[in-house]
């Protein structure tokens, strides 16, 4: 008696499959890359908006804390650096997150998107 064991998908269904991911892969950095991501800092007196490319869209600073900059200018550079480093934390995680539900967490070189 012959035991037969169960097959998997052919290599023609596993080509299909990676095409298939990535092509949703490109699909989804396309939209990651048009995302905005905004991030504030010093209790919301400034505002750092960047796109999923990582360039800044827009900074907003509080008039206010304009004028007390000028007796503390460390304290203005250090939101803006933190405000921009959050936006950006918030884009490369949100990346993460999408394109491991298309990849299963598979690391799969030249796939757009994976760090």
């Amino acid at each position: 008696m012959k035991v037969r064991l169960p097959q998997g998908p052919s290599q023609k269904d596993l080509m299909q499959q990676v095409q298939q991911m990535q092509l949703d892969a490109q699909n989804k950095q396309e939209e990651l890359d048009n995302s905005e991501y905004t991030a504030t800092a010093g209790g919301g007196v400034v505002s750092v908006t960047i796109n999923g490319l990582y360039e800044i869209q827009k900074i907003s600073i509080d008039p206010e804390l304009i004028a007390d900059a000028k007796d503390d200018p460390e304290m203005l550079e250090d939101f803006i650096t933190v405000a921009v480093n959050e936006a950006v934390a918030t884009a490369r995680k949100t990346s993460e997150e999408e394109m491991a539900k298309i990849t299963g967490r598979m690391q799969i070189p030249g796939m757009p998107g994976l760090f």
